[in-house]
This record gives structure tokens, C-alpha cells and sequence, in this order.
């Protein structure tokens, strides 16, 4: 790949090139397994399993699973919560040649059905906690294995699983029973490519339609090593056996995904919680001396820097790194972690390209707000809004444009998508940005996003950062609400940090300081909670949605 400018900002042990393995993603366990085989690979509710063991059981599921006709090429839905099954299930689904669908164990009926008629899955492996959705799944589309597990299977207190009956429909299986009953301890040898796809990703589209990213085991074993060697700078200093990641992010997202192959091949304790909750994280990392890596997203940083006992924790001994992605962290945040001593990167990335884009450099400069520049082996273009064809200049808001060895191989069953996003080989992102001097990017919005308010356009995402400034302000986000004389109007939805009040007029007053006219909120509305994703991402769209309704109802 050609030399770029933002090559230059390069931590000093970062290549801009990388010669990547010709290996499938699975092969990846047997690293740690034979460097580092007892050594713990995950803990889970007070368990401890090594990389031996956890290559043992991924092969003995293998086989269980090629027993029941799984091969090459069918598609095997995971729909697990963080935990060492997921872990288990996916390397094993990868050893046989077929692929791995994620699947989020909240998915409603109607969203899990719609995915498993889309990808046509042959298999579900599925857990105690998702038992009515798979019920429902099974009597509507014709799949011909289900395995259920308990999530607590694999925790300190119930080493073999619990033997109580699931209540399973005729025919599913248990997935310790398919442990226990495998024959034979054998690895399955099939010939798998590259360019054989991996994962199918959901992604939600321009038209709200979950399309399914086609991940390569060549994309995903790309972004492993980008992301390897990006973090090298700090990784190199810590022994393996020292090494370990908090993982709250779900492994069936692409951020989690990304993280746990990445642990795999890095030999890194996964730290495993099947749901983010703030308690919940704080009594893990007091119990561990040091975390090596904190992947999360900007509402996950919120709650843990304003929790109570986070005085008690000494966390900037504890922790080495700390990653955000999925929008922009608070600079107040970002400077109580500078104070603290503790490593922080903003990144962006997308399903479509296995998670990986950007990222400020780990030693090298931060800009408050960047997602920093391209990875190793990948282009990025801001290109103007009205074509998408011609580069804006610097300091101008354009959309992103990217290419490179982690892009996708397209959307499954979905050409006519394929081509709209994808073309010339760059994949048109509906992100907005801005690419200072330095070739640094800032996030300005999603094109969908973006408020048309009077004739002006009006990025909410520069809203929300100013409103994250106020000192009472915990959560925050502005949407475009419909407006009959200026077609859209500027709402904020506010989460005040708790004991704190707030007027309205104050917020309002506090924007007219620091925003033009145009963009200042007209309306400000102040809740407990504001609508997230299973990964914390604040979901705007619910929120426009909500006024919408309101307004229909009006009518």
C-alpha cells in the first residue's frame, strides 16, 4: 500500500503494511494453547479455563457438531451472552468451515426470525435465558438442531452444569451433553480459504433493514493483526501472564468479536461479564491487582468514572488501557483519565469492516474528540455529500469513504445494498467527518442524522459535546424533531448526574454561550435513562421516533 500522510503519526513499532498469515480464524487458539497452555484464557463467574482446556472443549464441539451433519458452508446461529460457550461455540463453528451468524439474545421473535430465514441457518445454539425466543423461532422457521446451555454451565459453583431439566423441545440437544458424548478428540481438517466467509455481522442500514456483513476469515484475521500491532507499544512491556481484558462489550457484537480474537492470539485473560452493569464491573476490577484492557464505549466510561467507590479502586494503577468507541467521550472524562495515569484511545469502526477503521495512536498524539487516523492497510477518503465523489478539503464536513484489507465481502443475499455501499472497492460509510492538518478525523454525524432546521444543516453530534461540557450533565443527546415552520428543531434529552438539579432555561442558556443560534436546542427534556443498544450506544433514532409517534397521535 502506498505511503499516506497520516503514516507519519505512526507509533514508532507500527508498520503501515502487514503480511498476513494465509490461515483460517480458528487456527489462531492453537498460539496460546501451545505457548501458554495453563495458563487461564477466561474467567467466568469465578471460574478459570485454560487455553488447553479451551481448545479441548472447541474441538470436542466440533466434533459433536460435525456428528449432527454440520459442514461446510451452513450457517450456525450463536445466540449466547457473553461467556465461555460463545467462546467454545465459535471457534467450533469455524473448524468445521461453516459460518458463525451472531445474533443478539435480545433480538425480539420477529428480528430473530427475519435473520434466520435471511442467512437460511441450519443450526441455533442457544442458552436458559432465550429458551421462549428460540421456542418461538423453531415453530415458525424449519431449523434442524437447536442446542441450549445454561449461561452459569461454565461458573465456579457448578463445574459439570446443572442437570435440571430445561424443558427442551423434542430433538434439541444440551451442550454439555454434546461435550460429554463427543467421540473421538481429533481436529476436523477441512480445506477453508481465506476469501471463505466467516461471520455474517447485522448491521442496521439506511432503510432500517438489519443487512448481514459478509466478514472473510482474511478480514477478520486482518483486523486481529492491525489491532495486535497497534497496541504493541504497550502490550510488549507486559508479560502474557500478566496480561488480561474486562470484556462488558457482547462478544456477538463486532467490538466484542474483534476483542476476543484478539485475546486469543495476544495469549490475554478474558475477564468475562454477560452484561454490562455498573456494580457489577466495579467488584470485578477490585478484585484484580491489574487490567490490561478496558474496551467500552462512551456511556460504559461515564459509569464507571462517576461511580461512588471509583476513589477506591486506584484505577489508574489497575488499568493499562482504556478504548472507546460508538461517539465521542466526554473531554472531562478524557482529562480525569489523563490525571489518573491511564492510557485512553478513541477509535471508530463498522461491522462492515470487522470493527476497525481509526484510532488515536496509543503512545502518540491525542486530539480531544479525533477517532484518530487510519489503521495499517486501510484508506480513508472524506468526499463530498452532494456525489461522493470528489475529496473536500480540509476542515470541511464530508462523508467518509474506506477501503481495505478488513472491508467485507459484501451483504449476504443482499446485491442490490452490495452495490449502493460498496463502489469502485470503497464503501460509501454514511459518516460525516472532518480531517483537520494533521490528517486527524472527527466524527461531525451520521448523514441520516443530520438536522435540516431553517435551511441550515445542523450536525447533533456537535451539540451533544457541548452539552457533555455542562457540569451537571452526565448523559446527553440531541435529535431533529418535526417542526412545522422550520421543518426540524433542535431537541436535547438530558440524564443530570445524580443529586443534581437543572432548569431548562439553564441548559439553554449554557448552549447560547457556546453554539451559533441556529443549533441551540429549542426544547430540552430531562429523563433518567436515555435508549441504548446492548453495547451502550445511546440510540437516537428511538428518541425521533418517539416525537414522531407523539406528533401522529396529535393529528
Amino acid at each position: 500500500m502506498e505511503t499516506k500522510p497520516w503514516h507519519t503519526h505512526y507509533d514508532y513499532c507500527v508498520p503501515s503494511t502487514i503480511r498476513y498469515p494465509r490461515l483460517p480464524v480458528h487456527e489462531l487458539l492453537q498460539v496460546p494453547a501451545n505457548a501458554y497452555p495453563d495458563n487461564a484464557a477466561i474467567h467466568f463467574m469465578g471460574r478459570e479455563i485454560t487455553f488447553w482446556e479451551l481448545r479441548r472443549h472447541v474441538i470436542r464441539i466440533a466434533c459433536a457438531l460435525g456428528a449432527l451433519g454440520i459442514k461446510k458452508g451452513d450457517r450456525v446461529g450463536i445466540h449466547l451472552p457473553t461467556c465461555p460457550q460463545y467462546v467454545i461455540s465459535y471457534y467450533a463453528v469455524l473448524s468445521l468451515g461453516a459460518i458463525v451468524v451472531n445474533l443478539n439474545p435480545l433480538y425480539t421473535t420477529d428480528e430473530l426470525t427475519g435473520t434466520a430465514r435471511n442467512t437460511g441457518m441450519t443450526t441455533l445454539i442457544t442458552s436458559d435465558m432465550s429458551l421462549s425466543s428460540a421456542r418461538a423461532l423453531y415453530r415458525t422457521v424449519p431449523i434442524r438442531h437447536v442446542i441450549v446451555t445454561r449461561v452459569d454451565d461454565y461458573a465456579a459453583d457448578n463445574a459439570r452444569g446443572n442437570d435440571a431439566p430445561l424443558d427442551l423441545e423434542k430433538g434439541w440437544h444440551r451442550f454439555l451433553s454434546l461435550l460429554d458424548g463427543a467421540s473421538g478428540a481429533g481436529k476436523f481438517r477441512v480445506d477453508i480459504a481465506p476469501e471463505d466467509i466467516a461471520v455474517i455481522q447485522f448491521t442496521g442500514g439506511t432503510t432500517g433493514i438489519p443487512k448481514g456483513a459478509m466478514l472473510t476469515h482474511a478480514n477478520i484475521v486482518a483486523a486481529i493483526f492491525q489491532y495486535t500491532l497497534w497496541m504493541t507499544p504497550l502490550l510488549s512491556l507486559i508479560p502474557p501472564e500478566r496480561r488480561s481484558i474486562l470484556i462488558a462489550i457482547p462478544l456477538y457484537h463486532v467490538y466484542g468479536n474483534l476483542a476476543m480474537n484478539w485475546s486469543i492470539l495476544n495469549c490475554i485473560l478474558q475477564i468475562h461479564l454477560p452484561r454490562f452493569q455498573i456494580d457489577e464491573l466495579v467488584h470485578i476490577m477490585e478484585g484484580y491487582r491489574e487490567i490490561t484492557f478496558f474496551p467500552s464505549v462512551p456511556t460504559m466510561v461515564s459509569a464507571l468514572l462517576n461511580h461512588p467507590r471509583i476513589g477506591d479502586l486506584n484505577l489508574g494503577k489497575k488499568l493499562t488501557q482504556l478504548n472507546s468507541g460508538g461517539g465521542p467521550t466526554a473531554p472531562h472524562l478524557i482529562e480525569q483519565m489523563d490525571d489518573m495515569g491511564i492510557f485512553f484511545s478513541q477509535a471508530w469502526g463498522m461491522s462492515e469492516t470487522a470493527g476497525l477503521g481509526t484510532s488515536t495512536p496509543v503512545f502518540g498524539a491525542k486530539k480531544i474528540n479525533s477517532i484518530g487516523i487510519p489503521y495499517p492497510d486501510t484508506d480513508i477518503r472524506v468526499v463530498d455529500l452532494a456525489e461522493g465523489i470528489n475529496d473536500v478539503p480540509h476542515g470541511e464536513p464530508g462523508e467518509i469513504i474506506i477501503r481495505g484489507a478488513t472491508l467485507m465481502k459484501g451483504y449476504w443475499e443482499n446485491p442490490e445494498e452490495t452495490a449502493d455501499q460498496i463502489k469502485n472497492g470503497w464503501l460509501h460509510t454514511g459518516d460525516i467527518a472532518v480531517q483537520d492538518e494533521d490528517d486527524f478525523l472527527y466524527i461531525v454525524d451520521r448523514k441520516k442524522d443530520m438536522i435540516i432546521a431553517g435551511g441550515f444543516n445542523i450536525y447533533p453530534s456537535e451539540i451533544d459535546e457541548v452539552l457533555f461540557t455542562h457540569p451537571k450533565v452526565q448523559f446527553a443527546v440531541a435529535a431533529g424533531i418535526p417542526d412545522a415552520y422550520r421543518g426540524e428543531t433542535v431537541k436535547a434529552y438530558i440524564v443530570l448526574k445524580q443529586g443534581m438539579t437543572a432548569t431548562a432555561e439553564e441548559i439553554i442558556a449554557f448552549c447560547r454561550e457556546k453554539l451559533a443560534p441556529y443549533k441551540v436546542p429549542r426544547i430540552i427534556e430531562f429523563r433518567a435513562a436515555l435508549p441504548q443498544s446492548s453495547v451502550g450506544k445511546v440510540l437516537r433514532k428511538e428518541l425521533r421516533a418517539e416525537e414522531e409517534a407523539k406528533l401522529k397521535n396529535n393529528q
